[in-house]
């Protein structure tokens, strides 16, 4: 259970919200918890992630038909890395849930109303970077061992990477660069945009809170980027289709997780922006095509 302490900020950084030192109870208090919410916004959670299987099918035509199939598993393991930015509405659904409000899938757009926006797009932005770096250090490591020739086909991949001392050597050298890249995003975003989406704080306030959250909890942290990895890797079975049920879970429970890390303090949820109502203007285009981003009478 989180216990009751907390780890304060440190001198200077006072507007930084305290950090509660968790066990693994709380990790399966958190998912239990996601799993709850899941079933009660099931509708919504698909909704949101069915972007993910359509992702795996049209990555598996490139791989059959467009010989990328050195990407393929670059690809598909860097979903974990932007997948803190694409879970944002699911940590909204939560939210709206913990509080007793209505829980509406249109509720999910909410975040592009919230003050926090620019934080929120500033910090997905930095994941997306990220992922482009790590698909470049893939396709390093995998020209550094088979060069620029693709393989012929999927066997003839399949064996270069499993029977041949380069296969195995990209597998060890490849695994080690992409933990150290979850590793990184995991401590950089695992609370932070619950706590953007929860308190008036900016992008820079929010990855150092998650940073000292993973700090002040390195045991829990690090069993948690383990579950994530191995339910997302669960998720890409058969072809991506278990994602639609794994992302709203581990989005939901992301948020129940960070209720637990996160002390509740005295800083304002950020509000929402208001939009007009009444006549619409040839200026709010494509915002106009979005009616739930106007404020509901």
């Amino acid at each position: 259970m989180a216990r009751t302490q907390s780890v304060s900020p440190a001198a200077g950084s006072t507007v930084l919200p305290a950090i509660r030192r968790i066990d693994v109870a709380d990790l399966r208090a958190a998912l239990a918890k996601g799993i709850d919410d899941f079933k009660a916004i099931p509708s919504h959670a698909l909704f949101l992630c069915l972007i993910y299987p359509l992702a795996g099918l049209v990555l598996f035509r490139l791989a059959v038909g467009y010989d990328v199939l050195s990407m393929l598993f670059p690809i598909a393991a860097g979903f974990a890395l932007i997948g803190p930015f694409a879970a944002t509405g699911l940590y909204e659904l939560s939210r709206r849930r913990e509080a007793g409000l209505d829980t509406d899938w249109t509720h999910a757009f909410d975040v592009f109303r919230s003050s926090s926006l620019g934080a929120i797009l500033a910090l997905g932005a930095l994941l997306t970077v990220i992922f482009l770096v790590w698909l470049a250090v893939a396709q390093a490591i995998y020209v550094a061992n088979f060069g620029d020739a693709p393989a012929a086909s999927i066997p003839h991949f399949l064996d270069r990477i499993f029977n041949t001392s380069a296969g195995w050597r990209l597998i060890l050298i490849g695994n080690g660069m992409g933990f150290l890249f979850a590793v990184l995003v995991l401590m950089i975003s695992v609370v932070s945009f619950p706590l953007l989406l929860d308190r008036d704080v900016s992008a820079t306030a929010a990855m150092l809170t998650s940073v000292r959250a993973v700090l002040a909890n390195p045991v829990p942290m690090m069993l948690w980027g383990l579950i994530v990895a191995v339910l997302l890797a669960l998720g890409t079975l058969p072809l991506f289709m278990g994602l639609p049920v794994v992302m709203p879970v581990l989005g939901h429970a992301t948020w129940h997780l960070y209720r637990k890390v996160v002390q509740p303090g005295a800083i304002g949820r950020p509000t929402h922006r208001p939009q007009p109502d009444g006549r619409r203007y040839a200026a709010e285009f494509p915002a106009a095509l979005f009616p739930w981003s106007r404020h509901r009478k």
